[in-house]
């Protein structure tokens, strides 16, 4: 079955600032995504664009994102869904407060 990642943008702000509602419509997102029959292979929130390091052309590391953003990269989830349109389906189940939400299939290796 194929797999896609669905790749979070989202305003950063701390976990625990997140508001109760986009955190119980997300647990209640994840039932509904496992009653499609849909296997989350994995499932991951990121730490802040600040503890970011990144590596750039010719081996420059410096602290920080890749690019400044009014969203950031959160996390994302895998999955693996009969095709594309599951994997949007999926996809709007996921609570966003400002952001937007990018889905990728992934190369079978």
């Amino acid at each position: 079955m194929p797999q896609y990642a669905i790749l979070i943008y989202e305003k950063e702000i701390p976990v625990e600032d997140i508001p109760a509602d986009v955190m119980e419509a997300n647990i209640a997102a994840e039932g509904k995504i496992k009653a499609m029959g849909v296997r989350v292979v994995a499932e991951q929130a990121l730490q802040p664009a600040s503890t970011a390091t990144t590596i750039r052309k010719g081996g420059v590391v410096t602290d920080g994102p890749f690019l400044e953003t009014k969203e950031a990269f959160a996390g994302n989830f895998v999955v693996e869904c009969r095709d594309l349109d599951q994997a949007i389906e999926v996809a709007k189940l996921l609570p966003i407060m400002e952001g937007g939400i990018e889905i990728r299939p992934l190369h079978e290796m």
